[in-house]
């Protein structure tokens, strides 16, 4: 992931989108989600402020971190026509809905 200046609000921003998602009623993220920015980029910018956070606060978006990771891939499937990206930002393997 390359080393880009944060906005301010970046968290809160990315915590929000995600919290829209998953107030979505279904088994299944809609696409709607997906569109861009979408929850893929909040993803993406959590995983950026982990690297600038002090320990405790890491720790603490961290916790956060691992369920919206689960909750992520409880609400999507993989894409098998991705699997390259899956060992890096495997939030972006994952397809929207059935």
């Amino acid at each position: 992931m390359e080393d880009q200046e944060m906005r301010p609000d970046a968290v809160a921003r990315a915590l929000a989108c995600f919290e829209r998602a998953f107030e979505q009623p279904g088994r299944y993220l809609d696409a709607s989600a997906f569109d861009s920015p979408g929850v893929a980029d909040a993803r993406d910018d959590l995983e950026r402020a982990m690297v600038h956070l002090p320990p405790g606060a890491k720790r603490d978006l961290g916790r956060l971190i691992t369920r919206i990771d689960e909750e992520f891939e409880r609400r999507t499937l993989p894409e098998p026509n991705y699997i390259a990206w899956a060992t890096m930002c495997w939030w972006w393997s994952r397809m929207r809905e059935r």
